[in-house]
Order: structure tokens, then sequence, then C-alpha cells
């Protein structure tokens, strides 16, 4: 039964994410209307799941602080990555500019609003929390940190765009490293996470 609930739960995030990147449907909807609504579906799948993952979930003096740190780390992280990748790759800048297009014409508080309480908090509940999670119970805390990244990156393969996808790995590489020690600071990643998200796309653009 697990099995099938930690199934189904990817694959339904695996079906939202192409429905929001995909070029065939991409067009057809509102991607930050499409991602919260994403966001909440996906929230409610690991609280239906596994009830109690809020249990894990603690926000301190102490979470805010290394929340922020690692935020900040990985936006300069980011920084030196986009200079890098721009010297040595044709298409990478276009192809972070196509990133960055998905918030012309956006509201730049109401996005903030919805990556810092929204956005950014239930990828983590999903991905760290619940699917992350899970696959170290199922295997060992090492194999679900390697199989949980993995899925979250390529769930991104289908906006066709490598420096998107190479993004998420990166990230969820970063925030799976921090969750397969410190599964107790999963308020922290949450943080991290949520300042991130405004950062790199609202606050201070790469």
């Amino acid at each position: 039964m697990k099995n099938a609930k930690l199934i189904t739960g990817i694959s339904l995030a695996a079906v939202l994410w192409t429905i929001m990147f995909s070029p065939w449907t991409a067009p057809h909807v509102n991607f930050w209307v499409m991602m919260t609504c994403s966001a909440l579906t996906l929230t409610l799948y690991s609280t239906w799941s596994c009830p109690h993952w809020w249990k894990d979930v603690r926000v301190g003096f102490s979470d805010v602080l290394i929340g922020t740190s690692l935020a900040a780390l990985l936006w300069g992280f980011f920084w030196v990555g986009d200079r890098l990748s721009s010297l040595m790759f044709d298409f990478a800048r276009p192809q972070v500019d196509m990133i960055y297009g998905m918030k012309a014409g956006e509201n730049p508080l109401v996005l903030t609003l919805l990556m810092l309480f929204i956005i950014g908090p239930a990828e983590e509940i999903f991905w760290r929390g619940y699917i992350q999670k899970n696959l170290s119970a199922k295997w060992n805390p090492n194999v679900g940190f390697v199989v949980a990244t993995l899925i979250y990156s390529l769930v991104h393969i289908s906006k066709f765009n490598f420096m998107l996808i190479m993004a998420a790995a990166v990230a969820g590489f970063v925030w799976g490293l921090a969750y397969r020690f410190f599964p107790e600071r999963l308020g922290a990643i949450i943080i991290s996470h949520a300042l991130w998200d405004c950062a790199v796309f609202i606050w201070f653009p790469i």
C-alpha cells in the first residue's frame, strides 16, 4: 500500500509538472495559477498519505538562521554557475531568460507571497518530507536521497530546457543532502527553498 501511494504521488507530480512546462500544454494555462494549485494538491496528497509529516517541521531561531544562510549560499552558487555556463555554452543565457519569462506581466508582490507561503513550502513538504523520507525508509537514506533528487530533476524535463533541469538538479541536491543528514531540520529546508525562490526570481534575479 505504501509503495502504491509513493508511485501514485510521483506520477501525480510528473503529470502536474508536465502540464506546467510542456510546450504543448503550458501555453494553455497560467503557470503561476497552475503551480499554486499543484503545490496545494501535492501538500494535500502528502497529508493524506502521511498525516503526521508536520511533526517533522519546527521553526525556531536556529532554523530561520540555517534556512536563510542556505538560501544565500545557494543563490551565490547559482550566480557563479550562471556566469560560468554563459561563458561555456551559447544556449545557457537564452534558456535562463526563457525561465525568467514565466514571470512576465505578473505582480511581483503576489508572486513573492505565493512562493514564500505556498509554493516553496509545498515543494519541500512533498519532495523531501514525503518522497525522500519514504524512499529512505524503503531502502536507506543514501538511496532515498539519490532517487528523490533524480526524480525531482526529471519532472522538469518536459520544458526541454537544459538549464532548468540543471537548476532543479543542483537545488534538489542541496536540499536533499540537507534532509539526508538533518531530517529534523525540514523547517529550515522549507525556509531555504521559499527564500531562494523569491531571491532568484524576484528580489535578486541572476
